[in-house]
C-alpha cells in the first residue's frame, strides 16, 4: 500500500486555477484571493474540489498493471474572526471512493463496493487555523490543521481506502505578482506528520511536499497555469512489529485553468501527470473544483 500513500498529497494541487473576461481595471477574486492571502472579518470561503486519481504503472513492476483508481472530495470552509484580519478558522472534510482489480475509472462514481474491488465513505474532518505570522509581509501565510480518521481499517479484502491514523499538516503559501499584472507565482510548502495507529503505512513518518505554480492572466478573470511539485515521505521508525520503515517520493508535472463565472464563483481544473518516483504508482489526476467567496 505504500505506493497509495502519495495519493492524497495530488489533492493538496487544488488552489490555483480558472476564470471569465471582465474589466482589467480592478482585481478579481483569483487575482487578489490566492492560498496565501486571509479573509476578511465575516468573510466566508468555499472550496469544494475534487480529484480522480488513476494508474496503471508503478515503481514495483515493468509494463502495465491492473488498473487502480482512487476518487477524494474535500470540502474547506474558512472564515476571517480578526478585526485586523490575521487569523481565519476552518473545517476540512474528506471523501474517498476507490476501485481496484482493473475496473475502470469512473466506477469511482458507482459506490457499489462490488466483488471486494471497491471501498467508499467519509474518511476524515479537521478543524484547521490560517494565520499571518510576519505582518510587514500580508502574501505569506501558515495553514494549520489536525486530521482526525473516521474509518477503522485502512484496508479491507485488498481495497485500501484512507489513512487510519491522525495527520498534523502545516501548509505555508507565499505569492509574488509580477509588475505587468499578467503573471502571479505562487510557491506552498506541505508538511504533514503522520501518528496515532501503528498499523497505518505512513505510521510515525513525516510528508513535505514543495511545490511551485506559475499563472498567466489572458485577463483579470481567466488564468492558466503550469506547476510542479515533488512529494517526499519519510519514516522515523517501524512500529513495534518492524513494519511501516520505509521512505517515498515523487515527482508531478501539471497545468491547469481557472474561470471567474460571478464575483463569487469560480471554477478551476487541473491535471497532473507522476513523471518519476521511488515506491510510488505512476498515475494521473484529473481534478475540478468550485470555489465561493462571499
Amino acid at each position: 500500500m505504500k505506493k497509495i500513500s502519495i495519493l492524497a498529497m495530488a489533492i493538496m494541487m487544488s488552489f490555483i486555477g480558472l476564470s471569465q473576461e471582465d474589466d482589467d481595471s480592478q482585481k478579481s477574486v483569483i487575482q487578489e484571493y490566492t492560498p496565501s492571502i486571509l479573509l476578511k472579518k465575516g468573510q466566508w470561503d468555499i472550496k469544494w474540489f475534487n480529484n480522480l486519481y488513476t494508474q496503471t504503472e508503478s515503481t514495483f513492476s515493468d509494463g502495465k498493471e491492473p488498473r487502480q483508481t482512487f476518487f477524494t472530495s474535500t470540502i474547506d470552509i474558512f472564515t476571517g474572526i480578526s478585526d485586523n484580519n490575521n487569523f481565519n478558522v476552518g473545517l476540512l472534510l474528506e471523501f474517498r471512493s476507490n476501485v481496484v482489480a482493473d475496473r475502470d475509472a469512473l466506477d469511482v462514481f458507482s459506490f457499489d463496493g462490488e466483488r471486494n474491488t471497491a471501498r467508499s465513505g467519509f474518511t476524515s474532518f479537521a478543524p484547521a487555523i490560517k494565520f499571518n505570522p510576519i505582518k510587514s509581509i500580508s502574501n505569506f501565510t501558515i495553514q494549520t490543521a489536525f486530521h482526525i480518521p473516521l474509518i477503522d481499517n485502512e484496508t479491507e479484502n485488498g481495497v485500501f481506502l484512507d489513512q487510519g491514523g491522525f495527520i498534523f499538516q502545516n501548509r505555508f503559501f507565499y505569492d509574488y505578482s509580477f509588475a505587468s499584472g499578467d503573471w502571479q507565482l505562487f510557491t506552498e510548502l506541505n508538511t504533514e506528520y503522520n501518528f496515532g495507529d501503528q498499523d497505518s503505512f505512513a505510521y510515525n513518518s513525516l510528508r513535505l511536499t514543495p511545490g511551485v505554480f506559475l499563472s498567466y492572466f489572458p485577463s483579470s478573470k481567466f488564468t492558466v497555469l503550469g506547476f510542479g511539485q515533488h512529494i517526499q515521505l519519510v519514516s522515523f521508525g517501524a512500529n513495534d512489529d518492524g513494519f511501516n520503515d520505509f521512505s517515498q517520493d515523487a515527482t508531478i508535472l501539471g497545468a491547469g485553468a481557472k474561470y471567474q463565472l460571478t464575483d463569487e464563483l469560480n471554477v478551476e481544473f487541473l491535471y497532473s501527470n507522476f513523471v518519476r518516483g521511488n515506491d510510488t504508482g505512476l498515475g494521473q489526476t484529473f481534478n475540478i473544483g468550485l470555489r465561493a467567496l462571499f
